[in-house]
């Protein structure tokens, strides 16, 4: 069997079908932006359904485009002498009437005309195509904005519903819902000369639904402040400045923090622009918004410091106080504290979320009514910081010497060093004058030692533990007693045996009291509790 193509003249009516074709071709790939390969598979698929709806199968026949988008449908058929299935077969001498060649058992591909198809195939196909197109234009649209996402774009105010805003942005919709719309922005835009007809937003997201693309769009994400200070800054742009971060509160407050990849380049003041110009220009499209720009630093304290702005918080007032639960306090002057803290805590707690550090803002009065010096809250961050979890000050009794106190004077640890006191047990045992007498130390220095010691050290716990542990000697009468009990030189009888148990049972439930105030254990001989600095007093009730 020879396979043949057929010889057909086209008519001038069929070469107007493949022009039209071309057409519409050029004119999906110009007007609507969508590819070619995705446009001339429709265009098969199309002329293939309207034959299969036709003749009831497409098996045989055949779609060719040319290189100038001109397309032909052929159909397959099969010389026979005889037809009995004109879809696929056509009689001898009809197909020598298209090639005088021809013999039976070749096969032949005959040019039609898809006009020539009834309304229903025709229709059908015309369906087919534009839910096709419209796939394809949704398909293509979706990867284009889908690449725009978290970008700013411009559109035009077209309707309002509910308090969402339709944006005009072309080829497609977006939708601006009320919650991402700034509170300065409420009833600011619209379609006539009162209100702003052109809006720009963020395209925060972008969805295929059922009806179309859905274009959310947003004006109080921080990443469209961060856009368009990109469009407004060229350094940004080109990332000699680069956005460390940003956070906001819209329509009253947004911090960002910048860094420069060039020792040369300041990138505060290449946001600021030359007299405020660039940031002016951020500001109105904010429509007023305060605007905090600032310098990122490696160190918490001066990126803390920097945060802080508006506010004036002086170098080396910013405090660690537990570094791996990143908590510090920032020290201001009375005249700058209700700058610092912002209006509702705004500016606090904007620089908490910028920095994730939980900022405490004090005046310097504040912070000393604290009793803490910087130095003990360090020396306790790197005690129980790091993997370990974190622990209230009470329970610093780790410290067992006099020169491990924060804040001690050297020249008292030495004098302590040089008389073998340095262990805080044997100094608290000290009389102020056995103190004195060892020289070189005064009255005022024993009683900021003995202060420093009870703000620093629960002393109680100190004193049990070191209660519990026998020196030498109470161990060396104790084992003499035992061996004086063995010799039977002292015998105690059950009923003695029995009160000096019930006495020492009785000496210890005394002992078991609770501070009411913090719940640290206090006995009867203590006037403060240790732990607080409660005052304490023991009343007893007659049963």
């Amino acid at each position: 069997m020879r396979s043949m193509t057929a010889r057909t003249i086209q008519s001038k009516e069929e070469k107007k079908v493949a022009i039209d074709m071309a057409d519409v071709i050029h004119q999906l790939i110009q007007d609507r932006g969508m590819s070619l390969d995705l446009i001339l598979k429709t265009v098969e698929e199309t002329l293939l359904s309207a034959y299969k709806r036709r003749f009831n199968n497409a098996d045989n026949a055949e779609v060719r485009i040319s290189d100038d988008y001109e397309v032909s449908l052929f159909a397959k058929k099969e010389i026979v002498d005889g037809v009995y299935n004109p879809a696929i077969e056509i009689d001898l001498e009809e197909a020598q009437e298209l090639d005088p060649e021809a013999e039976i058992g070749d096969e032949l591909l005959i040019e039609l005309d898809p006009r020539d198809f009834d309304r229903v195939s025709v229709r059908s196909a015309r369906l087919t195509a534009r839910q096709s197109i419209r796939e394809i234009q949704k398909d293509s649209l979706f990867a284009e904005y889908k690449s725009l996402k978290n970008e700013t774009v411009s559109g035009y105010y077209q309707r309002e519903r509910n308090g969402t805003i339709y944006v005009d942005l072309g080829r497609v919709e977006g939708i601006l819902p009320k919650k991402n719309q700034s509170p300065r922005e409420i009833g600011l835009f619209g379609s006539d000369e009162k209100h702003i007809n052109k809006i720009t937003a963020l395209i925060s997201d972008v969805r295929k639904t059922d009806t179309g693309l859905q274009i959310l769009l947003s004006r109080t994400d921080p990443k469209f402040v961060e856009a368009i200070f990109s469009r407004e800054v060229p350094e940004i742009y080109d990332e000699t400045v680069k956005i460390f971060n940003s956070v906001r509160i819209p329509g009253y407050r947004t911090k960002i923090a910048v860094t420069s990849t060039k020792e040369d380049v300041d990138a505060v003041g290449a946001c600021v622009g030359l007299r405020g110009a660039r940031i002016l220009a951020v500001i109105k499209e904010l429509n007023g918004e305060k605007i905090d720009v600032l310098k990122y630093d490696i160190d918490p304290c001066r990126y803390i410091k920097n945060a802080l702005s508006p506010a004036d918080v002086k170098e080396g007032k910013v405090v660690i106080l537990n570094e791996a639960r990143k908590e510090a306090i920032a020290v201001v002057t009375d005249d700058q504290l209700a700058l610092a803290i912002g209006k509702q805590g705004q500016n606090v707690r904007l620089a908490n979320q910028l920095t994730g550090w939980l900022i405490d803002v004090k005046t310097e009065a504040q912070f000393a009514e604290l009793g803490i010096s910087a130095e003990r809250k360090q020396a306790i961050s790197r005690l129980f910081g790091g993997d370990k979890e974190p622990v209230e000050d009470y329970a610093v009794e780790v410290i067992e010497k006099v020169s491990q106190l924060p804040g001690v004077d050297a020249d008292v640890v030495k004098v302590l060093q040089e008389n073998d006191l340095d262990d805080i047990p044997l100094f608290v045992e000290k009389s102020d004058e056995d103190l004195i007498a060892l020289g070189n130390i005064t009255q005022e220095q024993i009683a900021l030692l003995h202060k420093l010691i009870d703000d620093s050290v629960e002393v109680k716990v100190v004193e049990e533990e070191a209660a519990e542990e026998e020196t030498p000697a109470e161990a060396e009468a104790a084992a003499s007693d035992t061996e004086a009990a063995q010799d039977g030189e002292t015998a105690a009888s059950p009923a003695e045996s029995a009160e000096a148990a019930g006495a020492v049972s009785a000496e210890e439930e005394q002992d078991e009291y609770l501070c009411p105030e913090c719940g640290a254990k206090i006995t009867l001989d203590m006037a403060v509790c240790p732990a607080c600095g409660a005052e304490l007093s023991f009343e007893y009730e007659e049963e």
